[in-house]
């Protein structure tokens, strides 16, 4: 099987988005306390147990990222696309909630609007 980079230009950004999936689950898995330094969490001293589910959620998006990228099918875009899209929706739900880090929350709701938007227009098929 040998690595394709699409032609398409919209392809081409549901494949970028992919990507960044794929990195951002990677540095989770792989450096889940700088990720949750940048995030403004902190891990209860004596229990691991977080940074377990930062690997795990770090490895699924490495896996979902890695997949939409090997297979490059208009339907796994979609699929991340809508994840992101209710990430992002989640983040919308904690900003009207929650009292955390304003700038940070908005900062991330773009990226994950972002992420979503660009596998989820490909896959419906409008760029």
């Amino acid at each position: 099987m040998e690595l394709y980079f699409p032609t398409e230009f919209g392809e081409r950004l549901a494949y970028c988005s992919a990507a960044v999936t794929a990195l951002i689950g990677l540095f989770l898995m792989f450096a889940p306390g700088y990720t949750y330094r940048f995030l403004k969490l902190q891990v209860k001293e004596g229990c691991s147990e977080a940074y377990a589910e930062a690997r795990s959620a770090g490895g699924f998006m490495v896996g979902f990222g890695l997949v939409a990228i090997l297979l490059a099918q208009p339907m796994i875009y979609l699929a991340l696309g809508a994840s992101f899209g209710v990430a992002a929706f989640g983040r919308i739900l904690s900003l009207m909630s929650d009292r955390g880090s304003i700038f940070l929350s908005l900062l991330l709701l773009v990226a994950q609007a972002a992420l979503a938007a660009l596998p989820f227009l490909y896959g419906l098929g409008y760029i």
